[in-house]
């Protein structure tokens, strides 16, 4: 069970911009990396395809950010959090949150 999920709301705790909270939006396990909203934007000089309808030109878009630089929100703490695994009593598996032992999808 991973510990981050798409959809989840993480707060930056390294880098360039640390402190920002936003979605994650996409998850590469295999990268240990999270693409996050609206989080570590960078420009990228773009050629445009007049047949598939791109212009060109300098986009931004979201780079990936490694899972160590990011943690979990937890909206009652007002902070970033760890997580836990917990096998409940049916054998479902929870996320939950170190600092107060509360469940986060449950």
């Amino acid at each position: 069970m991973q510990k981050i999920k798409k959809g989840d709301e993480v707060i930056v705790v390294a880098g360039k911009d640390k402190g920002r909270r936003g979605t994650v939006v996409r998850v590469m396990r295999d990268d240990n990396k999270v693409v996050v909203e609206n989080v570590n934007m960078v420009k990228r000089h773009m050629r445009g395809n007049p047949q598939r309808g791109e212009s060109g030109g300098i986009q931004e878009k979201e780079a990936p950010v490694d899972l160590s630089n990011v943690q979990l929100y937890n909206h009652k703490a007002g902070k970033g959090d760890r997580v836990g695994i917990k096998v409940m009593e049916d054998g479902r598996k929870a996320r939950y949150f170190k600092s107060n032992n509360e469940f986060v999808d449950v």
